[in-house]
């Protein structure tokens, strides 16, 4: 499947970046998994997981992003037969019910294409390699791929790792409309590095769409001293900056909140109309 240029109702293929240009997109985090640094085991429970896919459709979610494996820092790995077993179940109840593109979150292939085959629309790719650049050209997904490596210049980094994605990805043949790139925050980087990301944001050069992840993240603790439960304002104001700076699609957990946010810097952007 290729990013389609179509309208989001009338397809789940994901939009190109004439329709991102648009308006921000909102990506709602939904964990299956026991230990998520956030909301770990709260949506084990199938039908409960299901309905708070449908509720964050309902409250502004454009793409669903559904995660089995928990990436935080010091994460235990799981095995693809474990990490398929918490995705399978939640990717029969929603395959043709749900109305937006579905994403797996995930690093590797074989678990990639299994959840394509059951229903999913595209990679998030924490970890990229050239073999899950592979799966995602052998399937024709999107892909989002993000810089996860420790860096001394970290703009320069990120943006030469972009460049030298694009030269893979060519080689390969994935489309280049096929790729999302996320500048990784909290992957592979010191808090300030995180931060300096946030700053310069618009600093990182490419002409595919750019996604942030800052919600809930260590780094609001890091910058404002709050717990988990008290970081979902921080998530949406600096989410606004990204939007400010050039992020075309925000992941977020509270997608209730944050999409109304988004709306309204999209006006200030006149990315979007009243």
């Amino acid at each position: 499947m290729s990013i389609g240029a179509v309208p989001l109702s009338m397809s789940n293929s994901i939009p190109t970046t004439e329709i991102i240009n648009g308006r921000t997109l909102v990506m709602g985090i939904l964990n299956v998994t026991p230990d998520s640094f956030s909301d770990g085991g709260q949506w084990i429970d199938l039908d409960r997981a299901v309905e708070h896919v449908f509720e964050m459709i309902g409250d502004g979610a454009d793409i669903i992003d559904i995660g089995a494996e928990s990436t935080r820092p010091n994460f235990n790995p799981i095995s693809v037969d474990e990490e398929l077993n918490r995705l399978e179940p939640i990717l029969r109840a929603l395959n043709g019910r749900c109305p937006i593109p579905i994403s797996v979150d995930t690093y590797k292939p074989s678990t990639a294409q299994a959840a394509v085959e059951l229903g999913a629309d595209m990679i998030n790719a924490v970890h990229c390699d050239r073999s899950m650049l592979e799966t995602a050209a052998r399937l024709n997904v999107p892909l989002v791929v993000t810089h996860d490596r420790t860096s001394v210049d970290v703009i320069a980094d990120v943006n030469n790792f972009f460049e030298q994605t694009v030269e893979l990805a060519d080689e390969i043949g994935l489309p280049r409309d096929n790729l999302i790139f996320d500048p990784g925050i909290g992957f592979g980087k010191t808090q300030e590095q995180n931060l300096t990301i946030l700053r310069r944001l618009d600093e990182i050069k490419t002409d595919r769409p750019l996604m942030l992840g800052v919600s809930r993240k260590s780094l609001i603790e890091y910058a404002l001293g709050l717990p988990i439960d008290q970081r979902d304002e921080v998530t949406g104001a600096w989410c606004v900056v990204g939007a400010m700076r050039g992020a075309d699609i925000v992941r977020v957990h509270n997608v209730k909140m944050i999409a109304k946010m988004l709306r309204a810097v999209d006006v200030v952007n006149k990315k979007a109309s009243r």
